[in-house]
């Protein structure tokens, strides 16, 4: 299985760029028909959603752009989505799925300002439907990103990346030397915050949980920077307390799992820690400790990019892309991914359903990814 990790090969990424930078002549006058995952009404992901060819796009209207989408990846909240127990659903079924992706501008109204042909662009607002071939959406419902970093973290910037940057941006006065905790430090957010924040000299104490390739997981965090990384079996012992004891008192928690998992960051934040949610994948709720809320005063708080996206500026969303981009450009923040063809998603969202999967599940829309 092809597979995009932080050594991505340059033959994929050369062969993904060539997709992006065929002429746009060649789309404007003759766009081909496409591929598109479509769901018809909600329900499990791998009942409900559907391989379908999709005509040709036709022309914009004056305020419109046609969209080449090059990669999307296959994320939590896309699933919830088709399930139909997500906050943000589709006006109107059917669906096609898919919130974060990045494409190529092939075509532009007459009366759009700011963007071109050969822009590349992400969704500005979700659900977007990023598992298709080709888009046409008004100019607002994109917005552009940078052409000069690989296209696989291009298409999963705006997500991840992007609430790890606001986790270690909006909860505390972090410094260097601080110290943050996390559960879920794996998972793609717990990856980029382990980057953003060794970026900064902020400690990361990481908890895993307990899985076949533990060693693995654990080597990985630590070579992106991470101070501390363990299992969530030894961060429930008593161990733990001692294995932090040299460090200052956490600032920072981060709980992207919920129960047993959100109790152990809990116990670990000192005076007047935040900790802060963004995620629940044990689906079981918050359980925080009494005396930590009592004698330590925690404060506890939730997060959702949506809601943030929604009460800031297209300029303030920018910068935070801007930021995000940089670091890649730097070769400071890396990503574990996988591609997959569009035509052949059955096989993707089987791999993105498997157990212990330590890669990010992207689709590629490449002229191959169409055939059989």
């Amino acid at each position: 299985m092809p597979t995009l990790t932080a050594a991505f090969t340059m033959r994929h990424l050369s062969a993904l760029r060539a997709a992006a930078a065929a002429p746009m002549r060649r789309f404007a006058s003759s766009l081909g028909a496409g591929h598109q995952v479509v769901f018809q009404q909600y329900g499990s992901p791998s009942r409900v959603l559907r391989v379908e060819e999709a005509a040709a796009p036709g022309k914009p209207k004056d305020s419109e752009v046609v969209v080449r989408m090059l990669a999307a990846p296959i994320n939590p909240a896309d699933l919830n989505i088709v399930e139909g127990t997500y906050p943000q659903l589709p006006s109107q079924l059917p669906a096609v799925g898919g919130t974060e992706g990045v494409g190529v501008v092939v075509d532009v109204g007459a009366g759009v300002k700011g963007l071109a042909e050969g822009d590349w662009v992400v969704p500005a607002k979700a659900p977007f439907g990023t598992w298709r071939s080709y888009a046409v959406c008004s100019a607002s419902d994109v917005s552009k990103v940078a052409s000069d970093i690989p296209i696989e973290y291009a298409a999963t910037l705006s997500v991840n990346p992007c609430t790890a940057l606001r986790l270690l941006s909006d909860f505390a006065d972090l410094k260097e030397g601080d110290v943050i905790v996390q559960n879920g430090a794996n998972s793609a957010a717990g990856l980029a915050v382990v980057q953003m924040a060794a970026a900064r000299g902020i400690h990361t104490v990481n908890i895993v949980r307990d899985r076949p390739d533990l060693d693995d997981e654990i080597s990985k965090i630590k070579g992106l920077g991470g101070t501390i990384a363990v299992s969530d079996k030894y961060a429930a012992t008593s161990a733990m307390q001692r294995l932090v004891a040299d460090l200052p008192a956490a600032k920072l928690g981060l709980n992207c799992v919920g129960g047993r998992a959100a109790t152990e960051v809990a116990r670990l934040l000192g005076e007047g820690g935040a900790l802060v949610t963004y995620g629940g994948m044990s689906r079981r709720p918050v359980t925080i400790p009494t005396s930590a809320l009592i004698f330590k005063n925690i404060s506890l708080h939730g997060f959702w990019l949506a809601r943030w996206l929604s009460e800031h500026s297209a300029a303030d969303s920018a910068a935070m892309r801007a930021t995000v981009e940089g670091m890649v450009r730097d070769g400071k923040l890396k990503s574990w991914i996988e591609r997959h063809p569009l035509a052949k998603f059955d096989r993707a969202l089987a791999r993105t359903n498997e157990p212990y999967r330590s890669h990010k599940v992207l689709l590629t829309m490449d002229d191959g990814s169409a055939k059989q």
